[in-house]
């Protein structure tokens, strides 16, 4: 039973979790807001960030209210599932409070690190088979700030441009070694 509630929690309030940092991160990289994903993301979390907006304001033109609101609803899911796994919240309630805001932290930026590398890999394989695809535009306003970073200092080589395989690289990377000690800190803390 506890697993089938796990799965569930970590199915729907995790997906809630990835659309809520899709329309943070299509806002903070200038996505075009008329296409297919952009309205689909804003129409499945207008409910939540709306009326969160008049409690969080924004910042530098950002609307902080989906990135705040995403990782309360991150820290409920990772506190819920450690429940419905019999994790004994033995050690003192601040301490935990602290463990499982940083957890939700770290695992917000590893949703974040994928959404870059799923984008990257996705518009590498559509760059080869359909560059003109009508999702074309929105990856490469995804993926654009990542992928410039390697194209102003690594040229093409034989016309083919190796930036996406060093993003990928820097993203693994990432997921190896920061997130995951990070991650372990913070589990071994609670």
């Amino acid at each position: 039973m506890n697993q089938a509630l796990v799965f569930l929690l970590e199915t729907f309030l995790g997906l809630f979790v990835l659309a809520l940092l899709l329309r943070f991160f299509l806002q903070v990289v200038r996505a075009p807001a008329h296409n297919p994903l952009s309205r689909f993301v804003m129409a499945l979390t207008d409910f939540v960030v709306r009326p969160a907006r008049r409690a969080i304001p924004g910042l530098w033109g950002y609307d902080l209210s989906s990135l705040v609101v995403a990782w309360a609803l991150q820290i409920a899911l990772v506190s819920s599932v450690l429940w419905a796994k019999g994790f004994d919240f033995a050690a003192p309630a601040a301490a935990i409070a602290v463990a499982l805001i940083c957890l939700a932290a770290v695992n917000l930026l590893k949703i974040l690190v994928y959404i870059v590398l799923v984008t990257t890999l996705v518009q590498a394989v559509l760059s080869w088979i359909n560059p003109y695809s009508p999702v074309a535009p929105i990856l490469n306003a995804m993926t654009r700030p990542f992928l410039g970073v390697f194209r102003r200092r690594i040229p093409p080589i034989g016309g083919v441009d190796l930036s996406p395989l060093f993003v990928l690289v820097v993203c693994q990377l990432l997921l190896m070694w920061p997130v995951a000690s990070l991650h372990g800190l913070f589990v071994r803390m609670l």
